[in-house]
């Protein structure tokens, strides 16, 4: 197995980029509240927590919001290996998602989820927080948008934060270089080209997809994969 080295996008985020089948992990600090985005098949799910541990970014933490970018069980797999880990630290911890997400993981829907792909059961569970198009997700002192973005999934979402960094969560939305696949269950072309064209509008200084490298030219990353609708 690969070494495993954290990326810190100041001022408040760490990015694990995803082993072997894994979506990339984040964590956003802020104060003794985080933001988890993703959380892999769950294969690995003790590598990222005992880097997050070993490194001290846990340190203080009281309460976690694990937020789900869309249903894929590369991205959902292991929510409910790591808030075992938390939880085992005292640490409270809520799931996210957009509304369509939230309702697909509750039902533990398959078909969507795509866990038998990978040999595996998705186990159902709550989401606490539901969200709508322009919700605000509050964690700490920071407010992340949730803009909801279908065409890869019908749940896909990206959380916007307007800060003194302006980050962007995109899920398997967009990548660098290139957009999500839209071939399998509930997914868009022509969702995801309106999807793409509302994130041109954006100011972003750091894109964080669900794979691969953090987006560093927004504008000309969105120019490029429009050439894939």
């Amino acid at each position: 197995m690969p070494d495993l080295v954290p990326i810190e996008i100041p001022p408040n985020t760490v990015m694990l980029r995803g082993l072997k089948w894994d979506s990339n992990v984040y964590l956003v600090r802020s104060g003794s509240e985080a933001l988890v985005v993703d959380t892999g098949t769950g294969e690995n799910a003790g590598r990222y927590f005992s880097i997050w541990l070993g490194e001290g970014y846990l340190n203080g933490l009281k309460k976690v919001v694990i937020f789900n970018t869309h249903e894929h069980f590369d991205h959902v797999g292991g929510n409910l290996a790591i808030r075992e880990l938390l939880e085992r630290r005292g640490i409270e911890v809520l799931f996210a998602s957009h509304r369509i997400t939230a309702e697909i993981l509750e039902r533990a829907e398959s078909s969507v989820i795509l866990d038998y792909a990978y040999g595996k059961r998705f186990r159902p569970h709550k989401v606490h927080l539901k969200l709508e198009d322009g919700d605000k997700l509050r964690v700490g002192k920071l407010g992340f948008k949730l803009l909801h973005t279908p065409g890869h999934t019908a749940g896909s979402a990206c959380l916007y934060l307007d800060g003194e960094v302006r980050l962007i969560f995109t899920g398997d939305t967009v990548f660098n270089g290139t957009v999500g696949r839209t071939d399998l269950p509930s997914g868009s072309r022509d969702e995801l080209r309106k999807s793409i064209e509302r994130l041109a509008e954006l100011e972003v200084d750091f894109g964080l997809p669900g794979h691969g490298w953090v987006i560093k030219d927004w504008k000309k990353n969105i120019e490029a994969v429009r050439r894939f609708l």
